[in-house]
């Protein structure tokens, strides 16, 4: 797929070493385990702190094991955060389609942003997972192939259309919900506000007239993510200009 490009995912030092080849099973006394148990706790582990300070140590810490009882279910740090993120996404395919393919992608498209907006650290690593194994929903990718197909885009078009579908579920959401710096928080939003301020309106006549309106709530001109001041206007506008521009190419 092609998608807005994500975070690469580091390895923490402690993570780096593999379990042996023979893999012993957690003893009895060890609180239990399961592979729902250990993505839960992932989550919320990358709910809480973020997925800079995620480490199997870390999870290891919270499940109450030690961390090579961790490798039993799953075999590195990256296969289980494509798992998490496979795991967030589950529920992202409406159930039933609607009569009207428009209202079924302006319902992917709200979905996906609602899903994020529940799991904001996740944002950087849908870009990178969704090119995952561990992350191919094949009935996602079918159930948006069927949707293109009852728009009545020619056949030909309907690859092409996929990919900018999930360009755009991904794209605005991923940036909208990407981190902000924490270092001297105030700081950087009184240098953004100052960059802001000193547009000249004779250089910058449009710029300068409508900052108001854009400083801290449109792209490259904030400091907060849409955690804080989510971008409503914006992502209703966009979601509506591409569904209307896959209506006009299949002759609407």
């Amino acid at each position: 797929m092609s998608t807005h490009p994500g975070t690469e995912i580091t390895m923490h030092a402690d993570d780096a070493p593999q379990p042996p080849k023979r893999k012993r099973r957690p003893s009895k006394d060890a609180p239990s385990l399961s592979s729902d148990r250990i993505i839960a706790a992932a989550l919320d582990l990358i709910d809480t702190q973020g997925v800079d300070n995620f480490s199997m140590r870390n999870l290891a810490k919270l499940l109450g094991v030690y961390p090579m009882a961790i490798y039993w279910y799953v075999p590195n740090r990256n296969a289980l955060v494509a798992r998490v993120t496979a795991h967030v996404l589950a529920d992202l395919v409406p159930e039933d389609p609607s009569a009207d393919w428009q209202d079924d992608l302006r319902t992917l498209l709200h979905r996906f942003r609602a899903i994020i907006r529940a799991h904001p650290n996740v944002a950087p690593l849908i870009g990178a997972q969704l090119v995952s194994n561990a992350s191919v929903d094949l009935m996602m990718i079918e159930w948006v192939l069927q949707v293109l197909r009852r728009s009545g885009l020619n056949e030909a078009d309907i690859p092409a259309a996929y990919t900018a579908t999930i360009g755009a579920m991904t794209g605005f959401v991923t940036q909208e919900f990407a981190a902000v710096p924490q270092d001297d928080k105030t700081g950087w939003a009184d240098e953004m506000k100052q960059i802001a301020q000193s547009a000249d309106p004779e250089q910058f006549p449009l710029a300068a007239a409508l900052m108001p309106k854009l400083l801290n709530r449109s792209f490259i001109l904030r400091w907060d993510n849409g955690s804080a001041v989510p971008l409503d206007d914006g992502f209703d506008f966009f979601v509506e200009s591409f569904i209307a521009g896959l209506a006009r190419r299949a002759g609407h």
